[in-house]
């Protein structure tokens, strides 16, 4: 069974949650993420979706590598419903 991670969550509560997010986060191509200060500072506002926009990372290769190491990403909509 995968884990879900949502999109739209700060990074750096995703990382609170399962660390190892960060280390996937870096292969995928964010790696100023590991930056000293960079997860306590802009990881508060910055999410998973922001991020990819502004690194211009598809949610295709995301959603693959993330399934790689065992993980789904969702959105949940406004309701609290996954997509």
């Amino acid at each position: 069974m995968s884990k879900m991670i949502a999109m739209n969550l700060p990074i750096a509560e995703l990382a609170a949650q399962d660390p190892h997010i960060i280390t996937i986060m870096q292969e995928i191509g964010f790696t100023d993420i590991t930056r000293p200060g960079m997860l306590q500072t802009a990881g508060r506002l910055m999410t998973l979706e922001k991020g990819a926009a502004l690194k211009r990372i598809s949610h295709e290769q995301m959603r693959q590598v993330f399934a790689q190491h065992g993980y789904t990403l969702c959105v949940p909509n406004k309701g609290g419903n996954e997509q």
